[in-house]
């Protein structure tokens, strides 16, 4: 394990391990005044033991380094105290083993970001932006894992004992070896900046292949907000697994969905990619945020064509599978699909999700909204996993959260079969979120961390045998017998309706624009369920020649 595959908060490389430093070091270090280090001694419990100092010291009491830079790797800088160039994120930490190493916080991102932007036209020459996007991760990537090997890259590409695949067996050695002194003159300040640098890349890599028709990877804002919700709710789990993990972006964010309140890893993190390539950015992707002895490997277009991994084998399963298309129809029904006929693809992605939990495991699935109220097999399916207390919960999200479409999604929560009955909580999330771009949008910090709130209250109150309340206008918790009432629909805006306030008059703009853009969501959900009920009736006609 190098530095880098550490969290903010690890004990630091062997250079600071005997480094003692004063209170006055901390405080020039840290960029700090003098009386904030005496202030985090006397506030904070866990702040570091002094040890006696040398006798003739002006200060007899000095600090092990590496205590204090775990410390302080987990104090981050306010945004008002932030230095020039300084990107929001960075913790005290970083710039105290800056000022240890010879380094400059934030440093290898800044770099980064200019090899992604401006200069990117430059230097990428003749290669297209995803290849020359792809070599710049690779580089990153070694740069951080395999700091020992670096100094040989460009020369040992083709090396037999190279654990990861490179984009393209031969390489562009003039770009390759521009990039590579850029990245020599901007080490890491930190893990923590690292990690940065390198989903910044990956980020850009992303919104490339985008822009080519290729992978509609989960937003970060999204894939927050399905790890968080599991990491709340199925604490101490030892199997995760994403059964078509894209790049691994559910996987990280449940890592350090973990990690951020020093909560364990899973031992055991694996997953299935069709694509090689997809693999190759997956298994970087994971081991820079800690998972090392992840078990990622190729995996089936569609589970019922080829079922992969035991049932009842994990105790999380997250993942954003491919939908919007169907099974063949001389596929044979395969053994999990146990709540219907599930020849749309997200079905049976969905039952086959559920079906590789165990006893107590727990879902999260992203799916089109259009699965929460389509007729035929997807209410057969619907109704049956709310008869079998497998389904727990249904959050939508705003639409135009993903590159290049504007299609509304949900995310649905399940538990593995055997639970008793009972109520299910639909998030009506649609509302939340702001506008990144003119056809983008993402959620908030704040967004996230209410989202998630509202399905750890939900099982919390579950679990202690009290009534869930839900938030008037949010959330609503909702019986079967209700659900069963509404056909079994799932849509949350049929049972989550705005609250009134005081502050919901008539006359107040803000309130008004509110409740018209809630409006605007009902009638399109509506509307889309208008054109499904056509669909199928005219598909009736049709059978009956008419």
């Amino acid at each position: 394990m190098t530095d880098f595959d550490k969290r903010p908060g690890d004990e630091p490389g062997e250079g600071v391990r005997d480094v003692f430093v004063s209170r006055s070091d901390i405080a020039r270090l840290a960029g700090v005044r003098r009386p904030a280090v005496t202030n985090w001694e006397r506030r904070h419990p866990d702040y570091p033991e002094p040890v006696a100092g040398e006798s003739g010291d002006t200060e007899p009491e000095r600090f092990r380094a590496r205590e204090v830079l775990a410390w302080l790797s987990r104090r981050t800088v306010p945004a008002t105290a932030l230095r020039p160039g300084e990107p929001t994120g960075t913790t005290y930490g970083d710039r105290f083993r800056a000022g240890l190493t010879g380094g400059t916080a934030g440093g290898l991102l800044k770099t980064v970001e200019r090899l992604t932007g401006p200069d990117m036209d430059r230097l990428r020459g003749p290669m297209s932006p995803p290849r020359y996007l792809e070599w710049l991760l690779h580089l990153v990537f070694l740069r951080l894992a395999e700091p020992d090997a670096w100094p040989a890259t460009v020369e040992g590409f083709h090396s037999a004992d190279r654990e990861f695949d490179f984009p393209e067996k031969h390489f562009p050695r003039r770009q390759v070896g521009e990039l590579k002194e850029f990245l020599d003159s901007s080490p890491a300040a930190s893990p923590a900046e690292s990690r940065r640098a390198f989903e910044h890349v990956l980020t850009r890599l992303r919104d490339a292949d985008a822009g080519e028709g290729g992978e509609y990877y989960t937003p970060p804002s999204v894939s927050r907000v399905m790890a968080g919700a599991l990491s709340a709710v199925r604490p101490g789990a030892r199997q995760l697994h994403d059964p078509y993990c894209r790049s691994g972006e559910l996987l990280t964010a449940y890592l350090d969905a973990v990690a951020a309140p020093g909560k364990p890893a899973p031992p055991q993190v694996s997953g299935r990619v069709p694509q090689p390539r997809a693999l190759r950015l997956a298994r970087m992707n994971v081991r820079l945020h800690g998972a090392d002895d992840a078990r990622l490997a190729t995996g089936p277009v569609l589970p019922a064509l080829d079922p992969a991994d035991p049932p009842g084998a994990f105790d999380l399963v997250i993942t954003n599978p491919p939908f919007g298309g169907r099974v063949p129809a001389d596929v044979p029904p395969p053994a999990y699909w146990t709540y219907g006929p599930a020849r749309r693809t997200e079905f049976d992605w969905l039952q086959y999700a559920v079906s590789r939990l165990r006893p107590g495991g727990r879902a999260a699935v992203l799916m089109p909204s259009g699965a929460a109220f389509t007729a035929g097999a997807a209410r057969t399916i619907r109704t049956s996993l709310v008869g079998a207390g497998a389904l727990e919960c249904v959050m939508a999200l705003p639409a135009g959260l993903f590159e290049r479409t504007a299609i509304k999604t949900q995310i649905w929560f399940l538990r593995a079969p055997g639970a008793p009955e009972r109520e299910v909580l639909f998030v009506a999330g649609e509302g939340l979120g702001h506008s990144v771009s003119r056809t983008r949008r993402a959620l908030s910090d704040d967004d996230v961390t209410r989202l998630v709130a509202e399905y750890a209250s939900w099982s919390g109150a579950g679990e202690g045998g009290r009534v869930p309340a839900g938030t008037p206008g949010l959330s609503r918790a909702v019986a079967p017998a209700q659900i069963a009432a509404h056909g079994h629909a799932l849509d949350p805006s049929l049972y989550v309706r705005a609250a009134p306030s005081a502050a919901s008059g008539a006359g107040d703009p803000a309130a008004v624009r509110d409740r018209l853009a809630r409006l605007g969501e009902e009638i399109e959900t509506l509307h889309a369920r208008a054109r499904a009920a056509d669909s199928a009736v005219a598909e009736q006609l049709r059978r009956y020649g008419l």
